[in-house]
């Protein structure tokens, strides 16, 4: 008996149930805020915005701190993007879309979630690149073909913002 392959699979089935538990856990905390969201934006359009630190108080009580006053406001917030045609990834985390809630046109949003989709970016290799400004330092053509989903092209990558001149000097 091999135990080392033995002792190899049962870790490699577990990693396997981990990563799917991940995901529906994912999935499922995403939904859950979306439909929050939503259920604030109507319930807000009814009773205003006090309503908001009123369900805060409710839910801390009995959930715990997690559902707190800036927590509900970013839920609902979520759910608008979303609504003004923002992707909605499952392949995201909820602490990717928090980094990304503070950024107001869609298209920059949209830009960084297929980033994070190609690229597997960390929560902080994109704060790095929103801090760069990454986006807005694309050109216009590139912008274009980003919102026509176009293939890029080499050139049309981030050009490096650090340019070195050498200056010859003859005598």
């Amino acid at each position: 008996m091999n135990y080392y392959n033995e002792i190899k699979t049962e870790i490699l089935n577990n990693e396997i149930t981990k990563r799917v538990k991940d995901y529906s856990k994912n999935k499922s905390d995403l939904t859950t805020y979306y439909n929050v969201g939503k259920l604030l934006s109507e319930a807000g359009k009814h009773y205003g915005e006090g309503i908001i630190k009123e369900y805060s108080e409710k839910l801390t009580k009995e959930f715990g701190k997690g559902y707190t006053i800036s927590n509900l406001k970013r839920f609902r917030q979520f759910y608008n993007y979303i609504q003004k045609g923002a992707t909605l990834s499952h392949r995201l985390t909820w602490s990717h879309y928090s980094e990304l809630l503070p950024l107001e046109k869609v298209c920059v949003l949209n830009y960084y979630i297929k980033l994070i989709e190609e690229q597997n970016l960390t929560i902080r290799e994109l704060r790095k690149r929103i801090k760069n400004k990454e986006y807005e330092r694309l050109d216009e053509q590139t912008k274009l073909k980003l919102i026509k989903d176009e293939k890029l092209e080499v050139q049309d990558t981030i050009k490096n913002p650090i340019i070195i001149k050498v200056m010859l000097i003859m005598k």
